[in-house]
């Protein structure tokens, strides 16, 4: 499988200010510590499933089962970073439309918190596709053009995406404030 990163399936980022200090947050923490009922809080109905696990060298990896428009989706989520201010995670995402079948995208997940003003820190949730040459496939196979997929995708990913952000964000700092407060 080949990853075509010179084609974008879709790209969304929303942001949420959240009053509790910068140096408070820990999104690595969150992160790979999450109970997978808060990861179902954070987008009800989409969010299915989590768990957190490890490749076979190692590497951090969590694991998410949602819905993204009609489509359900199992996302293997490996971190290329993960420190408390941002995590870079990337999958290779199983994609299993209602049409049938099953396909596989990638998926760039980027968790940014960042200082602003009043002692407060803005949470951005960004989250970039790309399709791989099995999902260029698939997608012809079923009669559809990327630009029909790149749209549906766009459309689907962006409504989720505002969705889950300030849940993310605010589930980050009660998570945040716990943790300095049995300090």
């Amino acid at each position: 499988m080949k990853i075509l990163t010179d084609k974008m399936l879709s790209q969304s980022a929303f942001s949420h200010e959240l009053d509790i200090p910068f140096d408070q947050i820990d999104i690595a923490d969150w992160l790979f510590n999450l109970p997978e009922a808060e990861y179902q809080r954070c987008c009800p109905p989409d969010h299915i499933a989590a768990g957190t696990t490890s490749t076979d060298d190692g590497r951090k990896m969590s694991i998410n089962v949602e819905m993204i428009g009609t489509s359900l989706v199992v996302q293997h989520y490996v971190a290329d970073e993960a420190t408390p201010s941002y995590c870079r995670m990337n999958s290779i995402s199983d994609v299993f439309p209602p049409t049938g079948g099953r396909t596989q995208v990638n998926v760039i997940w980027e968790l940014i918190a960042e200082p602003i003003e009043g002692n407060r820190t803005r949470y951005t949730n960004k989250v970039t596709c790309h399709p791989t040459d099995v999902f260029m496939t698939f997608i012809a196979e079923h009669g559809q053009t990327f630009e029909q997929a790149a749209a549906a995708r766009q459309a689907a990913g962006g409504d989720h995406n505002s969705r889950e952000t300030p849940l993310f964000a605010e589930s980050i700092a009660r998570t945040s404030r716990a943790k300095a407060a049995s300090k």
